[in-house]
């Protein structure tokens, strides 16, 4: 039933916003539109609270919110440098867990390499800081899956 709603609302505001019979005839320059765009507008917001209300801004500021998790400090910062350390060595690297031994390899050499402090030399300070950062955590999670035997 209620994608019987939906589905009559939108085709209602297609066939007002393509009729020529409006409450404002379109043969008025910009004004004719302006119910055009009223009518559109209100399909948006009906379709938009159809779906609990839920904007993609609105979901990601709830994630943020409600994330326990403290976001991490200003690059430099212990909290910064853990959170690398803390991220699954695949995502780092890049690949699936179950990747080859050569393709993790690979893996490597190109996260290493756009990372790399001569890459990143013409950056700012806090950038440098960054890189070298994610350089250090990529170097990490390398060791961590060669270790392991992969």
């Amino acid at each position: 039933m209620q994608s019987l709603k939906k589905l009559v609302a939108i085709l209602a505001s297609i066939v007002y916003v393509i009729s020529p019979v409006d409450i404002v005839p379109d043969f008025l320059p910009g004004i004719g539109w302006v119910d055009d765009l009223i009518v559109v507008g209100a399909l948006l917001w009906y379709l938009n609270s159809q779906r609990g209300g839920r904007s993609p801004w609105g979901v990601f500021r709830k994630r943020m919110q409600g994330s326990r998790r403290t976001p991490p400090g200003p690059p430099g910062s212990e909290d910064f440098a853990a959170d690398f350390n803390r991220t699954d060595p695949y995502t780092l690297l890049e690949v699936s867990p179950h990747a080859s031994p050569e393709e993790i390899k690979a893996a490597y050499r190109r996260a290493a390499a756009r990372y790399h402090p001569d890459k990143v030399a013409h950056l700012g300070k806090e950038f440098q800081e960054l890189a070298h950062q994610k350089f250090v955590a990529i170097q990490q999670a390398y060791e961590r899956l060669h270790e392991a035997g992969r």
